[in-house]
């Protein structure tokens, strides 16, 4: 089948047609794509900096938050010891639990997917790669300022689920819970950015010929990973934002005696926090699907078999959330369907760990470091599967429940299914980045102190739990037989801290990024991530014909270093990367990336700045940062759609293909759609809450304002989706006042939507509701300040493409700006629309 750019994937199978790469091409994309000089490192955004600073710091956190693991099990070692006191016990053990789920299991494996990514696909980069930088140090400036809170003494101590009403204002007065709250709604918007990246590379940035059935296990991962974090994560940032307007408000959502339901926290938190398990577990998964081939020798067993599994765990995952409510009372009906999903979701996963079993049979095994790691986690998680199936039956889990039973379960699921597939992945691609690899020497004694510090420290646990020891409590009474296997949990924590503590020697040792060479393909894996690469990725972007690249096309490690593929040098003379087909990857067009710049960094900081300014209840600083931030993004998307000279570019093979593409077909129309997915996400979920409060106490509601306010509300916000709409036809039509009508109209659309937000806020003043009184005005006032924020963005954008228009920077055909701008647009009216209709009509008068 031939392209509407004439690639035809048959054709190019006989690729490369080229001879010796002529004079000056390898200069030129080391002079593009060349290395920063100084402190210029701080505002590199090629992933293959920035991964590794993603990764480096994810491990930061992961050490700091082992170093509070060692001091807790220290404190229960032996009963009634007064080494960490119960406020400090507290707060150590809510820190340790948020940065292990939060701050290292999620942004470590999104910050592989960035570092490895570009690689496997054969890209130049991931296509938005300012915005992985944004991401990063929102993420680095966060987590560290959430950590520091422990030496102010304002750390958070309700547990790192935060249930109410243990962390309303009754209990925890103080700003511990808010540090909680703001910072992990704020760090789960970086985690929402990278999967934005990842999803719209993965579809979009792969090589020529790499259709979907031959896309590495790994990216599969990845962009199942990121699907579920866009759908999950929003409920967090839900649940974490109503309880923020609870402390600071006085908004009852979660206060029974004003019609709130704290089982609305747990039913909003767990629909994100189970998924979660599975959010960690499957790019790690992914990444042992990677690795166990590539130390077996064979291809992986059951390949297609196995994506399916992985698109069935994810599925599945969302179904199960109530597994952790059994002991809450929920009607029968509803635990024996969590109980049934609960075992199902095991199903899939057992596909994966029979596929890697078969594949080490087929395969000759080689007991390197990553397969050890491979290996060692492969036993683990399936002893904490084999215990995830007992506590999915009803009646064991409320025996169970709030024991040590469940934190040697948690720790086994975690540390099998993530930890130690980390691990391997660190020794298996660090040769890709650093000019040596670490010493198979050490990192076998790391291996094996690891494996036998997490069994020794966690298998007891099972013993400790079914004696009756309750988890969560920061010492206990003598005489209950606890003693011994706690002492022994607490030696076993200490051997693995000293695993961890060879490992970073060893990294201090041997680990040399950002140098003139890698150490290479030490492990002779098979992926495109192991060609010889610059700062620039591949040096020829490479026709895929097969799973195994290395191993099935000869020669292809040459033919790339001679530049004998795909867009051997600069088309255009700036960065490039080719943007491919969804489906088949045939090439649509060449994407212009951007130049390394300052402004993600100072956004980043002044974001992170606005939020812990808003914890202490410092407004006014707060909102100076929040203006500030908008002037750092302003100036980062000024330069991002530059104009060219080209309007299509020869990218090898005598193919040429655009430069520029707007709608559907661009990637920044594809990031912008799910970005609204996000948004559609959160409203769903504000649907779900308002209607679960209204199912607890029906007789309490009020009747909503006068029905015949509802259409003044609806008909600015339908004007508003009609003007967006006109805008970017009216753009297209190239008229010589074409631009300046879709200005006004976009900016009049704008405009309408704020109109439609002041309407329905005077309907619902105007009846006198007030949110402090009760959960509904509270559930009203909630769909206001949402669709209040994305008015004012789209306020805020209108106030951009004016500027644009004004420096003659929008051109009839160069409307993505405006097109991006009228799909937030219609957005926001259709939400504004759908939340008028459901507080209006429902429960009704």
């Amino acid at each position: 089948m031939t392209s509407e750019t004439g690639f035809d994937a048959d054709r190019y199978k006989r690729f490369p047609t080229r001879g010796p790469r002529p004079d000056g091409e390898l200069e030129e994309l080391e002079r593009i794509w060349c290395k920063p000089k100084g402190w210029q490192w701080i505002s590199a955004i090629n992933n293959n900096y920035v991964g590794v600073y993603y990764v480096g710091a994810a491990m930061l956190f992961f050490v700091l938050a082992g170093l509070l693991a060692v001091l807790m099990r220290t404190q229960l070692a032996l009963p009634m010891q007064g080494i960490l006191a119960q406020e400090t016990y507290n707060q150590f053990f809510t820190v340790h639990g948020t940065m292990m789920m939060f701050l290292f299991a999620v942004p470590a494996v999104e910050a592989l997917g960035v570092l490895l990514l570009p690689q496997m696909l054969g890209a130049r980069d991931l296509p938005f790669p300012r915005l992985s930088a944004y991401a990063f140090w929102a993420y680095l400036i966060g987590g560290l300022a959430f950590f520091c809170s422990l030496f102010f003494g304002l750390a958070p101590n309700g547990g790192w689920f935060m249930y109410p009403p243990l962390t309303s204002m009754t209990y925890s007065p103080g700003i511990n819970a808010d540090f909680w709250l703001v910072g992990i709604g704020f760090i789960e918007i970086s985690a929402i950015a990278g999967a934005i990246e990842i999803i719209v590379g993965v579809l979009r940035n792969r090589a020529p010929g790499m259709s979907l059935d031959k896309m590495p296990m790994f990216a599969w991962a990845m962009l199942i990973f990121a699907v579920m974090i866009i759908i999950a994560f929003p409920s967090v940032i839900l649940a974490t934002t109503l309880m923020e307007l609870e402390r600071a408000l006085d908004w009852p959502f979660f206060d029974p005696v004003r019609g709130g339901d704290p089982m609305l926290w747990q039913h909003l938190f767990w629909f994100f926090g189970h998924p979660e398990v599975y959010i960690i577990f499957l790019p790690a998964a992914g990444a042992t699907s990677t690795i166990i081939p590539a130390i077996a020798r064979t291809p992986l067993v059951g390949y297609r078999l196995v994506v399916m599994a992985m698109m069935a765990t994810g599925f599945i995952s969302f179904g199960v959330w109530a597994h952790h409510m059994f002991a809450t009372g929920m009607p029968t009906i509803s635990t024996s369907y969590f109980s049934a999903a609960s075992m199902a979701v095991s199903v899939p996963a057992g596909v994966q760990v029979f596929a890697w079993i078969a594949t080490l049979a087929a395969g000759k095994m080689r007991f390197n470091t990553p397969g050890l790691f491979a290996v060692g986690g492969l036993v683990t998680f399936v002893m904490g599967g084999l215990t995830g199936v007992m506590v999915a039956m009803v009646p064991f889990d409320w025996q169970a429940h709030d024991s040590y039973f469940i934190v040697a379960h948690l720790h086994y699921v975690l540390i099998g299914g993530m930890v130690f597939p980390f691990f391997a992945a660190i020794y298996y691609w660090l040769p890709m980045t650093s000019s040596r690899p670490l010493s198979e020497r050490m990192g076998k004694w790391v291996f094996w102190l690891m494996f036998t510090g997490v069994h020794i420290t966690f298998l007891p646990m099972h013993l400790t739990g079914l004696m009756g020891m309750p988890r969560r409590v920061y010492t206990y009474l003598p005489d209950r037989g606890w003693e011994l296997p706690n002492l022994i949990s607490t030696a076993g924590a200490v051997l693995t801290a000293i695993a961890v503590l060879l490992w970073i020697i060893d990294m201090a040792r041997n680990f040399r990024p950002f140098g003139n060479r890698e150490a290479g393909n030490v492990f002779d894996g098979p992926g495109l991530e192991w060609l010889p690469t610059g700062l620039y990725s591949v040096r020829s972007v490479p026709v895929i014909t097969s799973l195994y690249p290395l191993w099935e096309q000869k020669g292809l490690s040459r033919d790339v270093e001679a530049g004998r593929y795909f867009l051997p040098n600069s088309a255009t003379g700036r960065r490039e990367t080719i943007v491919t087909s969804t489906l088949n990857a045939e090439p649509q067009y060449l994407q212009r990336m951007p130049v390394p710049s300052p402004w993600p960094i100072w956004a980043a900081v002044f974001t992170a700045a606005a939020f812990l300014l808003l914890t202490i209840q410092a407004y006014w600083p707060s909102l100076i940062a929040g203006v500030l931030g908008i002037y750092c993004v302003f100036n980062w998307c000024w330069t991002l759609d530059r104009p060219v000279d080209q309007l299509t570019a020869d990218i090898g093979a005598g193919i040429r293909v655009p430069t520029y593409r707007a709608g559907p077909s661009s990637h920044g129309w594809w990031a912008m759609v799910l970005t609204l997915v996000v948004g559609g996400m959160v409203l769903s979920l504000a649907a779900f809450s308002y209607v679960f409060l209204w199912s607890r106490n029906p007789g309490e509601w009020t009747p909503p304002p006068p029905l015949a306010s509802l259409p003044w509300i609806l008909a600015p916000y339908a004007a508003a989706a009609l003007l967006s709409w006109g805008a970017c036809r009216i753009l297209r039509l190239a008229r010589p006042r074409s631009g300046l009508i879709a200005t006004v109209l976009l900016v009049g659309a704008s405009g309408l939507v704020g109109l439609g937000w002041v309407l329905e806020w005077e309907a619902w003043r105007g009846i006198g509701t007030d949110p402090t009184a009760h959960a509904q005005g509270a559930m009203v006032y909630a769909f206001l300040a949402w669709q209040g924020f994305f008015a004012f963005i789209a306020t805020v954008m209108g106030l951009y493409a004016s500027l644009r228009w004004v420096a003659g920077l929008i051109a009839p055909d160069r409307p993505t700006t405006y097109d991006l701008i009228a799909l937030f647009v219609v957005y926001t009216a259709g939400q504004g629309a759908f939340a008028a209709l459901l507080v209006h009509l429902f429960p009704g008068g």
